[in-house]
């Protein structure tokens, strides 16, 4: 209840009776109550008093046990008239005694109680505007509370995968709200290894967020003291136990993974188990345990596996198997299975190396999305990540002699050093001998040229090329990689542009691969012929690999179902020109 503070200090009566001449009286004053008004407390008896009074009361003749009451008569109040509307008291007049020293008149009391009953639904709408303006602002302030911390929950999740020849580590988040319970994360360890986190805290918001950060912290600092997963799980617990409240709780998988040899080695505080996917078959890897801060002296089993070659598997959170469709169905684990299982047909057909990108979460969230439908409110944080081992070894037992059929076996996308199909393709020699400098992948958003240009630098930097050279392989490096972001992949950034760098005694190879392929082939070199494109007669597609085939001393182009290569080629040792006429 908000009372009305300030007290009305004159008062203006009404003319005389009937009868009387018309002459104006003079206005009369009511004098200014000695101190200010007191604030009413809610529960006090003198509120249900006034909220029934039926007019100005006089407060000499009150008997009630009320603090208020007292607190009225000692600021020197003498009448007060209540402004009730829809049966609330909203507010108070409060007045002096007459400056005349004479009585409140009738006449007083009904011009008060006429200004009460206009004055009472003002106030009410003043109240509400002003209460409708607090709550905005309320709003803004929670709303700009929660950008801040959904910007920093942002920051807490890993800025970059880890980057792993021979293997694709890839990651979905999306919270129920601006900010969630969920979490992953990659942890550098020694010996090359790698930790993979993912959890999930109980409830949702800003308290699971905070447990998150929380439990982020706590199990960066176990993997630093201890490598065997069990050990950090039953550190980070003792922690929690003390730090998080006691209605919350945290399920969290942690597992090492030795990208040399696949053997993965994890435990689990109560998460969703693991599946794995290895030839036709998906299936749950076991092991449980109890979840973080639940109790203290925890201990935790641990699970061994190996991922071989061609083998997946996927970590999940419980927004993912506990999501319903229109009809109340639960979507479960053993949908997962079969969406695991429908993706070694895609990876069979993919050339030997190449990663697999974002196609096994975006196969899982669309069959997902497809089980939800599109009006689907997402009730529970949601978070993939996926380890995917590709099939490097086949290579390796592939003789000299067998060339041709391993072209066949692998595609044309050049995972075999040297060997090149297509439009410009030259011999490959010396490419057997070819060492791997690096690979990597850049996200097809533009301006990611660059960074492929800078890598690809980093890697050639103990060739000793000729600056010039140099300069020509990073002008044709940035413009096939600006190629395969724009037309091979859409600029869709979950789609990676694929970059290899090998080298051999005669030559350094660039291999650059998108997404593209069974879409437009790769346009042959086009000398570009402003007045024919002027004149609709030339496009000028084709234009930029004619730059590149001129920065370069040979250009070797491939194409398949599921991807676009071009291979750029500088012969060392002086060999090469590198630089025609355009």
């Amino acid at each position: 209840m908000v009372a009305l503070r300030r007290s009305f200090s004159r008062i203006l009566r009404r003319g005389e009776p009937e009868g009387t001449p018309a002459v104006t009286a003079p206005a009369e004053r009511a004098s200014v109550p000695s101190a200010p008004a007191p604030e009413i407390a809610p529960d006090d008896p003198i509120v249900a008093y006034f909220q029934r009074a039926s007019g100005a009361v006089d407060i000499d003749t009150l008997t009630l046990d009320s603090p208020a009451l007292a607190a009225l008569r000692a600021a020197g109040v003498k009448l007060v008239v209540p402004l009730v509307s829809q049966g609330e008291l909203i507010g108070v007049l409060n007045l002096g005694p007459r400056l005349s020293e004479q009585e409140y008149s009738g006449d007083d009391r009904r011009l008060l109680d006429n200004l009460a009953a206009h004055a009472a639904p003002a106030v009410r709408v003043a109240q509400l505007v002003r209460q409708q303006e607090a709550e905005a602002r309320e709003r803004e302030s929670i709303a700009q509370e929660l950008r801040i911390a959904h910007l920093i929950q942002q920051t807490l999740l890993p800025k970059q995968l880890p980057d792993l020849w021979g293997w694709q580590i890839g990651a979905y988040y999306q919270p129920a709200r601006a900010v969630g319970g969920d979490f992953y994360d990659f942890i550098e360890l020694p010996d090359g290894l790698i930790g993979i986190v993912i959890g999930d805290a109980s409830s949702k918001g800003v308290p699971a967020a905070l447990v998150m950060a929380t439990t982020r912290t706590m199990l960066r600092a176990s993997a630093q003291r201890a490598v065997a997963p069990s050990q950090v799980l039953e550190r980070t617990n003792e922690v929690l136990c003390s730090d998080i409240p006691s209605n919350m709780f945290v399920t969290c998988l942690y597992a090492v993974l030795n990208p040399e040899t696949g053997h993965l080695r994890f435990s689990n505080a109560g998460h969703c188990l693991p599946y794995v996917r290895a030839g036709e078959d998906a299936v749950e890897l076991r092991a449980t345990g109890w979840p973080l801060g639940l109790m203290p002296g925890v201990t935790y089993d641990e699970t061994e596996a190996v991922i071989e070659p061609g083998s997946s598997v996927v970590l999940y959170s419980d927004g993912l198997v506990e999501a319903h469709d229109p009809g109340g169905e639960m979507f479960t684990t053993k949908r997962i299975a079969n969406l695991m299982r429908e993706v070694p047909v895609i990876a069979r057909e993919r050339p030997a190396g190449t990663t697999l990108g974002g196609e096994l979460i975006d196969h899982l969230l669309t069959g997902w999305t497809r089980f939800t439908g599109e009006e689907y409110e997402q009730e529970d944080d949601l978070t993939l990540v996926t380890i995917e081992r590709a099939v490097t070894e086949v290579w390796e037992s592939i003789d000299e002699r067998d060339v041709p059929a391993a072209a066949a076996v692998l595609s044309s996308n050049g995972s075999a050093a040297g060997v090149g199909a297509g439009t410009n393709n030259g011999s490959g020699n010396g490419a057997m001998d070819a060492r791997l400098l690096a690979e990597f992948n850049v996200p097809s958003e533009p301006g990611n040229e660059r960074l492929a240009m800078d890598r690809v630098v980093e890697a050639v930097d103990g060739l000793d090329l000729p600056s010039a050279q140099l300069e020509r392989l990073k002008t044709a490096v940035a413009e096939a990689t600006m190629n395969a972001i724009e037309h091979g992949n859409k600029n869709r950034a979950e789609l990676p542009v694929v970059i290899r760098v090998l080298a051999a005694d005669e030559d350094v190879r660039v291999r650059i691969t998108d997404q593209g392929g069974g879409s437009l082939p790769i346009p042959d070199p086009q000398v570009p012929d402003l007045e024919a494109k002027l004149a609709g007669m030339q496009s000028p597609r084709g234009w930029g690999l004619f730059l590149i085939k001129n920065m370069v001393d040979e250009m070797h182009v491939s194409s398949d179902e599921t991807h676009h290569t071009i291979e750029l080629v500088m012969r060392l040792k002086g060999a090469g020109h590198g630089a025609g006429t355009i």
